[in-house]
């Protein structure tokens, strides 16, 4: 009797592990897509943010020089 409840527990605790590898499986995976995600929005905004910065160069150079002419 006490070796079948053991093998019942052992069974169960087996197959706890085997769902856990494979929830931590799919945790894995999904953590890489959304690394690989946020990767990809943060290039996009740093190449914003220096299209952003060239363009407020240039506004900045064109008021200046306007300026400048104009006195």
């Amino acid at each position: 009797m006490l070796l079948s409840m053991v093998a019942f527990f052992t069974k169960q605790l087996h197959s706890d592990f085997k769902r856990v590898e494979k929830d931590l499986a799919v945790v894995k995976t999904t953590t890489s897509l959304i690394k690989a995600e946020f990767k990809g929005i943060n290039e996009l905004m740093n190449q914003k943010i220096d299209f952003l910065e060239k363009r407020l160069i240039h506004i900045e150079t064109f008021i200046f020089k306007g300026m400048k002419d104009g006195k």
